[in-house]
């Protein structure tokens, strides 16, 4: 199913197993998560998991995650994106110093193989 409502980027919502996603990029990188789940390639796929960022006692922001899963028992979370915004940056930063060893890998190309174990 589409959507036609029309975002600031110009992406279009869509749904798969009955989740939307913000852009096709999103789906279509959904889908072929989905299928290395199921080959077993990589394990405990999440759609949308949040990370909520406190600084002091005071809630900055929360940051959804458009996926996590696990690659040879090492945690990897994917954010797809067509544009880098100047928010989505410091949001990552953000989230990266709160939650150690939580590096955010940003995909572009929904068929971009999996990330190695061990990231940068």
């Amino acid at each position: 199913m589409t959507f036609k409502r029309k975002s600031k980027y110009k992406a279009i919502k869509v749904e798969y197993d009955g989740i939307v996603f913000d852009s096709k990029l999103e789906g279509a990188r959904y889908k072929i998560l989905k299928a290395l789940e199921n080959s077993g390639e990589i394990t405990d796929l999440e759609v949308q998991t949040p990370y909520e960022c406190w600084v002091e006692g005071q809630k900055i922001c929360k940051y959804i995650a458009d996926f996590r899963y696990k690659v040879n028992g090492e945690t990897v979370v994917e954010d797809t994106k067509g544009v880098l915004t100047q928010v989505f940056r410091l949001k990552k930063k953000l989230v990266e110093a709160l939650y150690p060893g939580t590096v955010i890998v940003i995909v572009k190309n929904p068929r971009a193989e999996v990330i190695p174990a061990k990231i940068a």
